[in-house]
């Protein structure tokens, strides 16, 4: 009996300890009392990073209507442009054409330099033509032309100039290429 006696007092060894574990996790898992101060502590570390997120999301914002800004910028002057090319091109034309009064030709070599002076300053380029090479990419070829001292592929005559924004053309310069 005294082995059983052991045994019995071993094991009611165990099953106090076991209960005296359940009762520390038990109380371990009891919700603690939460300072005032703490928790507007992580209240105000909450807002912000709110605040710092709505920040980042502005300046993103700002950035993107930017550069969609300056990326509209060229189409919207080309379009503009488009529609005056055919005013500039008559005024090539009465450049060009014979006048007995030199002041009325330099009135309008005024209005030709006028309007050059803005397309400058619009950030509008003429495309390179007479004498250049042929680039399918600035230049339509309207003509080919064979007999020439040029060398082929070379831009013989220049039928209508033609008009860049940056990389963006405006109109092609329509010329006669040297076969």
């Amino acid at each position: 009996m005294a082995t059983t006696n052991e045994e019995m007092n071993e094991e009611l060894i165990e099953q106090t300890e076991e209960a005296a574990e359940v009762v520390t996790e038990e109380a371990a898992a009891e919700p603690e009392i939460i300072d005032p101060e703490e928790k507007h502590a992580e209240e105000m570390a909450a807002m912000k990073d709110q605040l710092l997120r709505t920040m980042a999301e502005y300046d993103n914002f700002r950035k993107r209507a930017a550069k969609e800004k300056n990326d509209l910028r060229p189409m919207i002057i080309s379009d503009v442009v488009k529609e005056f090319l055919p005013v500039m091109d008559n005024l090539a034309r009465a450049l060009e054409a014979e006048c007995t009064d030199a002041a009325y030709k330099q009135g309008v070599q005024m209005i030709d330099d006028s309007f050059m002076e803005i397309l400058k300053k619009l950030g509008v380029e003429e495309i390179e033509s007479d004498g250049a090479v042929f680039d399918p990419s600035m230049h339509q070829a309207v003509q080919r032309v064979s007999g020439t001292d040029k060398e082929s592929g070379t831009i013989v005559t220049t039928f209508a100039k033609g008009y860049k924004i940056g990389e963006r053309v405006i109109r092609f310069a329509m010329v006669a290429v040297a076969e």
